[in-house]
């Protein structure tokens, strides 16, 4: 792993936009952000996403660099971006669209996953 790329910038939100068969997909706006984001980055080969025990309501987000693919990765490829998948995420991340928003207070990255069956009132943390 090359570091952490954010801890407290991703919102889950419940419910998806539109039916998805695959793993993750990413918005045009994730896309840009990210190719924004590794571009500096000539040590890593990706991104990497994951879940981990936190928060109100048990899961949130996490989000690495990712400097090589394990073995028991998921591995999604669009617009010439390479996001991992960890074992551990897979199931819950399964037909989600990771957008990235910005406003004039924030900017995040926003997952739309139709697998969550309650989020904390902040947005960080979920359950399935």
């Amino acid at each position: 792993m090359a570091g952490r790329i954010v801890t407290g910038t991703i919102r889950a939100v419940a419910g998806s936009r539109k039916p998805i068969k695959a793993a993750l997909t990413l918005t045009p706006s994730a896309v840009d952000q990210l190719k924004k984001i590794l571009s500096g980055k000539s040590d890593c080969i990706g991104l990497k996403i994951g879940v981990k025990q936190r928060g109100c309501n048990g899961l949130s987000y996490t989000l690495d660099y990712a400097s090589e693919k394990h073995k028991l990765d998921e591995e999604v490829v669009q617009d010439g971006i390479r996001v991992f998948i960890d074992r551990k995420a897979q199931l819950t991340l399964l037909g989600t669209e990771m957008d990235f928003v910005q406003s004039k207070l924030s900017s995040e990255f926003v997952f739309y996953n139709p697998n969550i069956k309650g989020t904390c009132g902040c947005g960080e943390s979920f359950n399935i």
